[in-house]
């Protein structure tokens, strides 16, 4: 399909500015723009339909607003407004306004010690832990939808393929790296699903391994496959020995491929991040009483590795 065409500079639309092009999905282009009213600087995405196959990108960016404006927690983007161009039953093209997320992504610059990844990795689960409390899922939860601000601070975004808890969709939809078993086979989505998810993409930065999934590989016949015959993944601490043996477990416990052998809930998640992460801190203060002093042992890594 033909890429959408790009918005002109200075071009006005439902009173928002356009300043430049920040991003491209399949089917929708992310803006730069301005509120001439309020002048706060946003992210404004456009998406359209350009043929009955497109409906679906529609629909999509449609719930991903439903869910965005149910939430309130400052570790998920907010999405501002809805706007829809064109016949109410004939609608080619809608603009979401989002929050404007400044930083870099977790994928293009993983954390460099264990402090630094679970607090990351706890504000995420904190995060997801407010979506299911209102009802929701992520079910996309991946490196690249983590994003830290210069000052630190912790984003999750792409609500877009965000659903209801107990949602069972038509087709497989999430990422084949980080995608779980009963997404694969098109069952229901829960908040288990988050965990596995998230999961994933902590085996992913600790080790820059990915986990075996039901579609690794891209072999579209893998998904239709058992899923006791999917492959096991090696425990974390198997290929990055600095990993704490209290954090291999809780990772190697939210990708199992069983639902309910994963963690009961988001909030266990963030509970069982936050104690390894105190128990890292605590060792680390006795080992290195001079703030100063940087102790090599957090790393995540050896330097040759990275």
């Amino acid at each position: 399909m033909d890429e959408l065409p790009a918005k002109r500079k200075g071009e006005v639309i439902e009173g928002y500015r356009i300043l430049s092009e920040i991003g491209r999905g399949a089917a929708s282009v992310i803006y730069l723009a301005q509120d001439q009213r309020s002048k706060q600087v946003v992210a404004l995405k456009h998406v359209e339909k350009r043929d009955a196959k497109d409906q679906r990108f529609l629909d999509q960016a449609e719930m991903e607003y439903k869910v965005a404006s149910r939430l309130d927690d400052p570790r998920l983007r907010k999405i501002f407004k809805l706007f829809k161009k064109g016949p109410l039953l004939k609608v080619r093209e809608l603009y979401l306004v989002m929050e404007l997320v400044d930083g870099i992504s977790v994928d293009r610059h993983p954390p460099a010690t264990f402090e630094a990844a679970l607090d990351i990795f706890r504000e995420v689960a904190l995060g997801l832990a407010h979506m299911h409390a209102k009802g929701f899922v992520h079910a996309d939860m991946k490196p690249n939808n983590i994003i830290i601000s210069d000052d630190g601070t912790t984003k999750v975004i792409d609500l877009g393929q965000s659903c209801e808890i107990g949602t069972v969709k038509e087709r497989i939809q999430g990422t084949p790296d980080y995608i779980a078993p009963e997404q694969v086979h098109c069952r229901e989505i829960t908040p288990k699903t988050d965990i596995y998810n998230l999961g994933a993409t902590m085996y992913w930065v600790l080790t820059r391994t990915k986990v075996p999934t039901a579609l690794s590989g891209g072999d579209s016949l893998v998904g239709r496959r058992d899923d006791h015959l999917i492959e096991k993944a090696k425990p974390a601490s198997e290929i990055n020995t600095r990993i704490p043996d209290r954090l291999n477990t809780l990772i190697m416990m939210c990708i199992e491929v069983d639902p309910l052998r994963r963690p009961a809930s988001m909030d266990a998640v963030a509970e069982s991040l936050g104690f390894v992460l105190e128990q890292l801190r605590s060792k680390n203060r006795a080992a290195a009483p001079d703030p100063d002093d940087d102790d090599e042992q957090t790393d995540i890594m050896s330097v040759g590795d990275r």
